[in-house]
């Protein structure tokens, strides 16, 4: 099977692992790489045997016609490199969150529908191991008709440490973490209707709310509370940055527990067993789920370039969760439920 082509355009923090996942897949290989700081990119470019950097990114996608267009930019660009990649004809693979406002997201989306051309997100949290065995689990139907579900990732882990410019966002904790776990939320128990959000600034020297608590009422009349927050307080035991899962059902529960633990429960008692994460040289430790479940994301996204069947976050998939952030601060601002 042909290698699909592909250019970066951005080289920050999350660039290199990435790219790491793509050369992981096997199905996908870098020719040139962008980066405003052309350093950056020139750095990335040799621990990875990428063959040309680029100080245009227009120029870049002239010259390398790729098979798609990977954009891991600042937010607040991903709209304008976005909308160059697919201006030119080219299919788009865009980092989350997809875009810094909503009516961004609606026009990158629009845009690429207008022109026929591929929009992904790269959301890969859903693609956790542990998580996909918790769905996979929810779906056998054992624990009955699930009619409440917890999502939790809260951790004291110095996100600010390696990553300083979250500390200048306006909007924080509900674009960073609160796009993924909405995603997993609506992966693992379908759309809401409802919404109430509430949110708090811990740390006096950031310019965002770094806790959110939020409240979902789905469709199929469960709810789900969704609890996030990087405070860096003190927990006895930090599990950064495990998510952790609890969904009740008519005939029992289902537990997502730290060490990637998985317990089902009924009247015939508890089954437990655990799906830790597989492991990747070119990762991370201390992000060692998440780092891992790129690779997958990426292989979703490579057969749905190829034709051979859905990309699950898509475009158009995403911009569902993009409004549910933006309604959890419309919410939170308000201090009233909103409709969604």
């Amino acid at each position: 099977m042909r290698k699909l082509r592909f250019v970066m355009i951005g080289a920050g923090f999350w660039a290199r692992y990435q790219l790491a996942g793509w050369l992981e897949t096997g199905g996908a290989v870098c020719t040139g790489i962008y980066n405003r700081t052309r350093a950056r990119a020139e750095a990335l470019a040799r621990e990875f045997g990428v063959e040309s950097v680029y100080g245009d990114p227009a120029e870049m996608i002239e010259k390398e016609k790729p098979d798609f267009v990977d954009v891991l930019t600042d937010v607040n660009t991903h709209a304008k490199y976005t909308k160059l990649a697919a201006g030119m004809g080219y299919p788009v693979v865009c980092q989350k969150p997809m875009a810094a406002t909503l009516a961004d997201a609606e026009d990158m989306v629009r845009f690429c529908r207008e022109r026929g051309v591929t929009l992904a997100i790269n959301e890969n949290w859903r693609w956790q191991t542990p998580i996909r065995a918790f769905k996979q689990a929810l779906d056998s139907g054992g624990i009955g008709e699930v009619f409440r579900a917890r999502i939790t990732m809260v951790s004291g882990f110095p996100v600010f440490q390696n990553q300083p410019f979250l500390a200048e966002l306006e909007q924080f904790i509900l674009t960073d973490i609160g796009s993924h776990l909405f995603d997993t939320a609506r992966f693992l128990c379908g759309e809401p209707d409802l919404l109430y959000c509430q949110t708090k600034r811990v740390h006096p020297d950031i310019k965002g709310e770094d806790v959110a608590t939020v409240m979902l009422r789905m469709q199929n009349g469960a709810t789900v509370t969704i609890e996030m927050g990087y405070a860096e307080n003190y927990l006895e035991r930090d599990r950064f940055p495990e998510t952790f899962l609890f969904s009740e059902g008519s005939r029992g529960s289902l537990e997502l527990a730290p060490d990637f633990w998985l317990r089902t429960t009924t009247k015939d008692g508890t089954h437990a067993r655990r799906i830790p994460p597989p492991r990747y040289a070119w990762a991370n430790p201390a992000y060692d789920v998440v780092h891992s479940s790129i690779v997958p994301c990426h292989e979703n996204i490579l057969r749905g370039l190829r034709g051979e069947g859905p990309i699950e976050t898509s475009g158009e998939d995403n911009l569902k969760t993009v409004r549910l952030i933006f309604a959890a601060y419309d919410s939170a601002a308000r201090g009233a439920a909103v409709a969604v």
